[in-house]
Order: structure tokens, then sequence, then C-alpha cells
């Protein structure tokens, strides 16, 4: 189990009380405005989360004037674990790592002590300290990411598996349902031609009437089996025979929970074929892995008696991490597509993003 975080504020209450305790410990009493730069960057970690840049800003002063270092490396931190720009985050370091090894005020500064061991010593020590919290924060940060981007993973494979069993199980049934069609159904079939010969032929009443009934109970074992064959090819590709038809207020649930900027364009009533919303769930699964901060777009049009639905999103705007994949959501999605006369397409666009399309034959609209 995960250790037990504290709430936030308590934990910013309590950073602000030890940067207030550094501050009393390293500032005397009588130097009044050292007092009021180290009470405003210790009182300015309260904004850390929010305005971490500024926050950094207002505890410069305070290394500065004074020997407290609490408030501006947690402050440094905060906006390391924060921000992706690099270059921001080493010009902060070297900003707080030059203030801090000056001294104050810089008219006591003499350029011939600069050159000292000791002051190189100092210098390098200073450098260290800075760059200590910009590459904590860049740990933490990362680590906050590749935890999303493994609970991700995590939900795609359940994902994927549930799609492979479907499309296992929709092969059985389709396999059967060939079986009794080229099989069964033809064996009926003679059963109920060689009882009319039978029927037609005999001299005798009762032959007659017992091929009549012969011929009768085949012909409707081959309606009910068209029917059985019917209802497995259906429950193959199409299950309506064992769970209602997603809507498209489904889909927008999907689109909502998708963690995604999603928007949703169709003309189609209120009823949708399932593939449709494995297409668009697989498509909103691989922009979460692979674009991350990319908006998509939903489009579901009817035209001449094939569905056409697109997933188009644009380019990242974050580096993704590199994680593995299976591959199996689009191998499964194809699958399952070629079971209904349907094709699916993806590939990159022109702008930097990804297109998934499907097709799939359906009913005309009424």
């Amino acid at each position: 189990m995960s250790p037990v975080r504290p709430p936030a504020l308590l934990f910013d209450i309590a950073l602000v009380g030890f940067a207030l305790a550094d501050a009393w410990v390293n500032v005397g009493a009588g130097d009044p405005p050292a007092t009021a730069c180290a009470l405003v960057g210790a009182l300015a970690l309260a904004l850390r989360r929010r305005l971490p840049l500024t926050t950094f800003v207002l505890t410069l002063p305070t290394a500065l004037v004074t020997d407290a270092v609490v408030a501006p490396m947690a402050a440094l931190y905060t906006l390391s674990s924060l921000s992706r720009h690099r270059v921001l985050l080493a010009g902060c370091a070297l900003t707080y790592a030059f203030i801090d090894f000056l001294p104050w005020p810089w008219s006591s500064m003499d350029a011939a002590e600069l050159g000292q061991t000791n002051n190189l010593f100092h210098l390098s020590y200073t450098l260290a300290t800075a760059a200590a919290p910009v590459f904590l924060g860049q740990l933490v940060q990362a680590r906050r990411e590749l935890s999303l981007r493994l609970a991700d993973i995590s939900e795609a494979r359940e994902q994927e598996r549930l799609l492979t069993a479907q499309s296992v199980l929709a092969k059985e049934r389709a396999q059967l349902a060939r079986e009794m069609h080229d099989v069964v159904s033809h064996q009926v079939s003679l059963i109920a031609v060689q009882a009319g010969a039978l029927q037609v032929g005999s001299q005798d009443a009762e032959t007659r009437e017992a091929a009549a009934t012969i011929r009768r109970l085949s012909v409707q074992t081959l309606d009910e089996l068209r029917h059985m064959v019917s209802v497995l090819r259906a429950s193959g590709s199409r299950p309506t025979e064992l769970t209602p038809q997603p809507s498209l207020a489904d889909l927008q649930r999907l689109l909502d929970a998708s963690g995604i900027e999603a928007k949703l364009e169709t003309d189609l009533p209120q009823e949708l074929a399932p593939p449709v919303q494995r297409a668009v769930q697989e498509a909103l699964t691989n922009v979460r892995k692979h674009a991350p901060g990319a908006t998509a777009t939903v489009r579901i049009r009817h035209k001449d008696g094939t569905l056409h639905a697109t997933v188009t999103n644009t380019a990242p705007t974050r580096r993704a991490f590199a994680l593995p994949s299976a591959h199996h959501g689009l191998v499964g999605l194809a699958q399952r597509a070629e079971l209904l006369g349907g094709t699916v397409t993806s590939g990159p666009t022109a702008q930097g993003g990804y297109e998934l399309c499907l097709e799939l034959p359906v009913e005309p609209l009424e």
C-alpha cells in the first residue's frame, strides 16, 4: 500500500513555518530590511503551487541579504517540479547561485578576493546547492508523469484484453454459424426434399401423411436454423441480441471521461453500432498514450448505406514517454470491422496529428 500523504494545505503551512524558523535563526533582530525580505520570502511559499515563478522571484531577496536558504530552495524545487522549460530552470538556478554567492552589500565586494581558493570552493558549493532542488524537482515531475502513463497503459491493456476476447468469441460464433448453414441446413434440406418426393410418389395415404409431416417439420427446422444462424452472426459481430445498442449519450459520456478535449460531430440518430464506440475508445486511448496535450475531433456520418466514423487528433503539445505497447487494440478493431464487412484505416496527418477511420456497411436510416 502507498503511504498516506498529508493534505497539501497542512504541508504548505508547515513549510512556511519552517521557513520562518530558518529566518528567525539566520536574521538578526537589528536588521529590519533583512527581516522584511525574509518574512516576504517565507510567506510567499503559500503561493508556490499556483504561482511558482513569482514565488521564486519573491524569495530571491532572502538569499541576497540573509543566510536563510529554506524559502528560495523550496521555491526553486517547486518551480522545477511544475515547469518543463529547461532553459528557464537553468537560468533560475544560476541566478540563485549568483545571488547567494555575492556578498551583501555589494559595495563590500573586493575583486581581488573573488579568485581566492576559498571563494572558488564557495562558488562550487553554491552551484551544487542550486542544482540540487532543480534535479530533485525534475525527478519528481518525471515520476509523476510516468505514474500517469502507467495508469493509462493498464487501462488500455484491460480494454485490449476485453476486445481480444470479444474478437475470439465473434470468430467462434461465425464459424459455428457457417457450420450450421453449410452442413446442418444442407442435411435438413435433403430430408425435406426426400419427404416431398415420398409424399408425391407414395400410393399409401398413411405414408403420404407421414411424409407431409416430415416435410413440414423439416421446413420449420430450416426456418429455425436460419434464424439461429442470423442470431449467431449478429451476436458474433453486433451483439444486439445480448446487450442494448450504445447511444450517442454513451459516446458523449465516453468523450467526457477520456480526460481529453474532444468534440463530437454527427448526423446520426440516438443508436450506434458497437464497433463505432470501440473505434472511438481505441482512438482516444492512443491519444492519451502517444499524444499528450492533443485535442480530438470525432466525426460520425451516414452516407449511401455506409457509416463513416473518423477520430482525428492534433499534434501533441508535450513529450510522450516511450512505453511498451502490444498494439492489440487496432488489430482487434480491424478484425471486428472485417467480420462486419467494414474496414479500419489509420495513419498520421499532414499537420502532425493522427487519424483513425472506420467504414461500416449499415442498414439505411429511416
